[in-house]
C-alpha cells in the first residue's frame, strides 16, 4: 500500500486549493468553468489539471465540474481517457447498463421511482475502480440526484458493535440469477456456458451451485472495511445496505419472495458467516448514510469525479428522461487495500 509523505500531502493540499473549489455544507466541492471547452481540447484541459484534481479527490473524495458542457458519451470518453488511465469493464452487474460508446456506459437501469441506496462500484470484486467519471447528458425533470457519502465519516458514525462484527466477519453477497430480474449470468460473468461460468467463479473466490432448472446461485464473502490504497485510511466499503432485502420497497420484496421464495431473491447481503442481517441493522446503516449525504442537482454538461473507495454514491428517484454516463477506471486490487477477508484465489 502506498503511503503519502508529509511533503506530498502538503503539495497535494496546495494543488487542490489552486483549483478554487466552491465549498458549501451539504454539497460536493464544485469547480466552475468559465466557458465551455471544445471537444478537441477536452483532453488537454483535463490533463493540465489532472494533478490538482487528483489532490482534490484525496482531500474531498469528489469534485463536480460545472461549465465544461460535456453533453455526450464522446466528450465524456475524451475526459476519462486522460484522467483515468486504464478503464475497467462492468463485471458481475446486478442491473443492466447500456453501452454508450467507447468506455462509457449508462448508469444502472433501475426503476426511476425506486432509490438506489449508497454503494461503491464493484465493492464485491477482486479488482475494482479507484476512480469514476460520471457525466450528465440530460438532467431529469425532478429528483435523480447522485448523492455522495464519505466512507471514512460513515465508518466513524456507525455503532461500534456493527463495525466490529462486520470487520471481523466481513459480508457476503448471495445472488440467484434468473431470466426475469436483473442480469442473466452469462452476461454478468461474461461466460457463454457453464464451464466458463465455473472458471470465472473459481478465479474470483465465488462459491456456486446450479439448480435443476439451470439457474445459478452464487455467494462471495468480502471485507466490509478496507483501507484506501493511497491514504491508508479505513473506510466502510461494501453494498450491505443497498443489496439487502430490507432496503427493498416492501411491495417489491413481497412480490419477489412470492416469485422466488425467501432464499431465492435475485440478490441479498448477509453477515460473512452466512447469517441473516437484521432489518434494524440495515436501517441504521442507511440512516448513517443519509446523515452523511452530499447533494447537488444535476445540470446538463456536468462532470462528477469520484474517488470510489473514499465515497459511496446513490441515485434518488426521478421523473422525466435522465441520461447519465459513467466510466470506471484507475483499477486497484482488493488485495492492496488491507482486506480482512480475501479468497485464496486472489492474485
Amino acid at each position: 500500500m502506498t503511503q503519502p509523505t508529509a511533503s506530498t500531502t502538503a503539495a497535494g493540499k496546495g494543488a487542490a486549493d489552486d483549483l478554487g473549489l466552491e465549498l458549501a455544507p451539504g454539497k460536493p466541492p464544485i469547480l466552475r468553468v468559465g466557458a465551455p471547452v471544445a471537444l478537441g481540447a477536452l483532453q488537454d484541459w483535463i490533463g493540465e489539471r489532472r494533478q490538482a484534481l487528483e489532490a482534490a479527490l484525496l482531500r474531498h473524495g469528489a469534485v463536480l465540474i460545472r461549465g465544461l458542457e460535456v453533453r455526450d458519451a464522446t466528450a465524456l470518453g475524451r475526459i476519462s481517457e486522460r484522467f483515468l488511465g486504464r478503464h475497467l469493464p462492468q463485471t458481475e452487474a446486478f442491473a443492466p447498463r447500456r453501452p454508450l460508446g467507447g468506455p462509457v456506459f449508462s448508469s444502472l437501469e433501475w426503476p426511476p421511482d425506486q432509490p438506489m441506496c449508497m454503494h461503491h462500484e464493484s465493492s464485491y470484486a477482486l479488482e475494482l475502480p479507484r476512480l469514476l467519471v460520471i457525466g450528465c447528458f440530460t438532467p431529469p425533470a425532478t429528483g435523480g440526484v447522485t448523492g455522495l457519502a464519505d466512507a471514512e465519516a460513515v465508518l466513524a458514525a456507525l455503532p461500534e458493535p456493527v463495525v466490529k462484527r462486520f470487520t471481523e466477519e466481513g459480508w457476503s453477497l448471495v445472488r440467484s440469477y434468473n431470466d426475469i430480474i436483473g442480469v442473466p449470468w452469462p452476461e454478468a460473468l461474461g461466460a457463454p456456458d457453464r464451464a466458463a461460468a465455473e472458471k470465472y467463479c473459481r478465479a474470483n473466490g465465488i462459491d456456486f451451485t446450479w439448480g435443476a432448472d439451470g439457474g445459478l446461485r452464487t455467494s462471495q464473502r468480502r471485507s466490509a472495511v478496507i483501507r484506501h490504497p493511497l491514504t491508508g485510511n479505513r473506510v466502510w466499503f461494501n453494498q450491505i445496505g443497498f443489496l439487502n432485502e430490507w432496503t427493498m420497497d416492501p411491495a417489491v420484496r413481497e412480490y419477489l419472495v412470492s416469485q422466488f421464495g425467501a432464499d431465492g431473491l435475485p440478490f441479498n447481503s448477509w453477515y460473512g458467516d452466512g447469517s441473516a442481517i437484521e432489518a434494524e441493522v440495515v436501517d441504521v446503516i442507511n440512516e448513517v448514510y443519509e446523515a452523511a449525504t452530499l447533494r447537488e442537482p444535476w445540470q446538463a454538461g456536468d462532470v462528477l469525479l469520484v474517488d470510489n473507495i473514499r465515497m459511496a454514491h446513490s441515485r434518488e428517484p426521478f421523473t422525466g428522461p435522465r441520461e447519465v454516463g459513467m466510466v470506471l477506471g484507475a483499477p486497484v486490487r482488493l488485495a492492496d487495500c488491507s482486506p480482512t477477508h480475501l479468497p485464496d484465489t486472489a492474485p
